[in-house]
């Protein structure tokens, strides 16, 4: 699934374009721990997460993650939007929680096998 239509599934907005809205995306990982997600991801996946933080950004730009999704509604501050831009990291925000995010994802065929 391209994360153009990702945007469409989970009624998103797009934040920072980045350069990945034609990536096609596979696998997902949601958490709010970026532990985790250092710990966990094995190959590049789509990020969903509620932290709102630069770390966010840093822990994708370390781990590969090409796509940020904040959830809930989450809005990060203009610096975390600016550090995505600059790592040409895609930002998108829904309003979905992240519960519902992951399971409409998972429905369209994004799986968790990445993670």
């Amino acid at each position: 699934m391209k994360v153009r239509d990702i945007i469409r599934l989970l009624d998103a907005e797009l934040l920072v374009e980045g350069n990945y809205l034609d990536m096609d995306v596979h696998s997902a990982c949601g958490s709010d721990l970026m532990s985790d997600v250092m710990a966990f991801v094995k190959e590049n996946v789509l990020l969903l997460t509620g932290l709102i933080n630069p770390q966010v950004v840093r822990t994708a730009e370390m781990m590969d993650i090409k796509v940020i999704v904040f959830v809930r509604g989450k809005h990060p501050g203009q610096s975390v939007l600016d550090l995505a831009m600059e790592k040409g990291i895609t930002v998108l925000k829904t309003n979905h929680p992240m519960f519902i995010a992951c399971g409409k994802l998972y429905s369209a065929g994004v799986t968790g096998r990445g993670v």
